[in-house]
């Protein structure tokens, strides 16, 4: 069965973004974009909420994406993606297919089919979501080493407390610290 790896770039704090909405304080170098290759290359799937689909979608088609990480923009422009939403219309970036129904449901469906793992950038919402359901199989934060103060709670929202499992770890040459874990059991 494939899995689902859920993948966000956090603050040492635990944001996700600044007060604003912000990622300029992403530690982005040579390192992270070819680790970034690396697990590109490890999935077929990309699944995305609304909000990071626009982001992603505004930003890798572009020649400032090209320019700046060419590697990385082929493959996000080339690899499958889905999108959950209720509101969005299209979805117009190149093998992008639009869900408007039960992300649950068709996440485990995708499970089931044939291919690599799939991963979920950002999108804290369906993240939220999908807790509960046990759906998701790995968690890789990448904790940027910068203290922001204010921003959006990675998992702001959240109704149950979750136990993880750290199943890897690695401090790399930026300062950026890769935590990877699995759930290890829930309390209500």
């Amino acid at each position: 069965m494939r899995k689902i790896i859920f993948q966000m770039m956090i603050s040492v704090d635990g944001f996700f973004e600044g007060p604003n909405k912000e990622l300029d304080w992403h530690n982005v170098d040579k390192e992270f974009n070819d680790i970034s290759i690396a697990f590109l290359d490890s999935v077929d799937t990309l699944i995305f909420g609304r909000i990071t689909y626009e982001l992603m979608a505004s930003y890798w088609p572009t020649s400032e994406a090209n320019s700046d990480d060419p590697l990385v923009a082929e493959r996000m422009n080339n690899l499958q993606k889905i999108v959950f939403s209720k509101t969005l219309k299209k979805a117009d970036w190149n093998n992008s297919k639009l869900l408007n129904g039960n992300a649950i449901e068709e996440i485990k469906n995708l499970k089931q089919l044939p291919g690599k793992d799939m991963a979920i950038f950002g999108s804290s919402n369906l993240v939220l979501g999908l807790l509960d359901y046990n759906i998701i199989d790995e968690y890789r934060l990448i904790v940027s080493p910068v203290i922001l103060g204010k921003g959006t709670s990675l998992f702001n929202g959240l109704k149950n407390r979750v136990y993880l499992k750290l199943i890897e770890s690695k401090i790399y040459n930026s300062g950026n610290v890769l935590l990877n874990y699995r759930i290890e059991k829930k309390n209500s």
